[in-house]
């Protein structure tokens, strides 16, 4: 059983780039750091990308996370928007996995039910039930601080039986430890 893991969470943005690191010892969870890079101030979008990559890897090396989740691509109208989105989600997976960082992507949806139970709720909901379970009293400038949180729970909440050894492990597991139930 694994006894510490270091999770970062990562909500990637052109504009603004949230994260959250968490350290789980024993079920219990610590808040590390959560933040938001802003890349607004450059103007050149190569440059946005290459700021997010030094401003990664510094958390990755000061934190040394086990584990990266990230928000997965959504599908908007603009498309000119979802590409340089894109190539942020790109950028955000390189810095992990140039460190051998396993890297996971959740949907918005999923993350805001992992956390709220509800799959709809609004930023605010998921600001306040992450501030709940983390118990942080200085507030975020950005949600994007809070959404790299809550994506760095979702994680954790979804890999948690998994990595105690509880739960199915696919079908043919499932089968095997409950005969009959499938009838």
């Amino acid at each position: 059983m694994v006894s510490e893991r270091i999770i970062l969470g990562i909500d990637p943005g052109t504009q603004v780039t949230g994260y959250g690191v968490i350290r789980i010892e024993e079920q219990q969870i610590q808040l590390l750091a959560m933040g938001a890079l802003l890349l607004s101030k450059h103007t050149d979008h190569p440059k946005r990308l290459s700021e997010l990559q030094k401003s990664l890897r510094r958390i990755v090396e000061t934190y040394l996370p086990d584990e990266c989740a990230i928000e997965a691509p959504f599908f908007g109208k603009n498309v000119q928007s979802m590409l340089k989105l894109g190539r942020a989600q790109g950028v955000c997976m390189a810095v992990a996995m140039a460190r051998d960082i396993p890297v996971e992507e959740y949907s918005p949806r999923r993350v805001k039910q992992a956390i709220t139970g509800n799959g709809n709720a609004s930023k605010e909901q998921v600001a306040a039930m992450v501030k709940q379970i983390c118990g942080y009293t200085e507030e975020p400038r950005y949600n994007d601080a809070t959404d790299g949180l809550a994506i760095a729970l979702c994680h954790y909440y979804s890999t948690k039986n998994i990595i105690q050894g509880k739960g199915s492990k696919g079908w043919t597991d499932y089968i095997k430890k409950n005969p009959g139930k499938l009838r």
